[in-house]
């Protein structure tokens, strides 16, 4: 099979969610510049990749991520994953079972994090890019799509194989060895949460 071949059955296979982000995207509305420009790259990299959300696609690739918080928005469940060795909210590779973005983030955070229950933003709320550095194989890029969720401090937990720990902080006080772009999400999705499951 020719890599032309490989690139058009990866994109027959994962058409309906490359529509989908596409249309995610083109609908969003971004709350300032960065996001913006964010935005507009994500949408070129699409027009250019139609095989672009699958991570058997192209080294960078879309990523589909969710950071959970408590009704108050006081508290941020994080996973401590355990490549990067550092703490993320939820996330990962679309997959070609998922019906759509959304789904896909609320997969990878009801798998990552053990919470069966969450309630998750009907939009989208910050996009990220960024370089794998590490034992990541194929992967060396991913241009991450990020929605809010909300679920009880008193949920039960569970950690994946993907982590090492899963566990709560308060928002104003993250662990060491977070994502630098991680207080950049928390304010972006506290401005979406009393829209959360809308």
């Amino acid at each position: 099979m020719t890599p032309e071949n490989d690139v058009a059955t990866v994109a027959t296979t994962y058409a309906h969610l490359h529509a989908d982000v596409t249309a995610a995207l083109a609908a969003w509305v971004a709350p300032e510049a960065t996001q913006e420009a964010l935005r507009r790259e994500f949408l070129d990299f699409l027009a250019a990749h139609p095989d672009g959300v699958a991570k058997a696609g192209p080294p960078a690739h879309i990523t589909a991520s969710c950071l959970v918080l408590d009704p108050s928005g006081e508290h941020v469940l994080l996973t401590h994953h355990r490549r990067a060795e550092a703490w993320f909210q939820f996330g990962g590779h679309l997959e070609a079972r998922d019906a759509g973005l959304r789904a896909a983030a609320t997969r990878e955070a009801r798998e990552e994090s053990g919470v069966a229950g969450l309630t998750v933003s009907a939009d989208l709320v910050h996009l990220d890019r960024h370089a794998l550095l590490g034992n990541f194989g194929h992967c060396r890029e991913h241009l991450d799509i990020r929605f809010a969720a909300i679920a009880p401090l008193s949920a039960a937990t569970a950690v994946s194989t993907e982590s090492l720990d899963v566990r709560w902080f308060p928002a104003a006080a993250l662990p060491e060895r977070s994502g630098e772009e991680l207080a950049g999400l928390i304010a972006a999705a506290r401005a979406v949460l009393p829209r959360c499951g809308a």
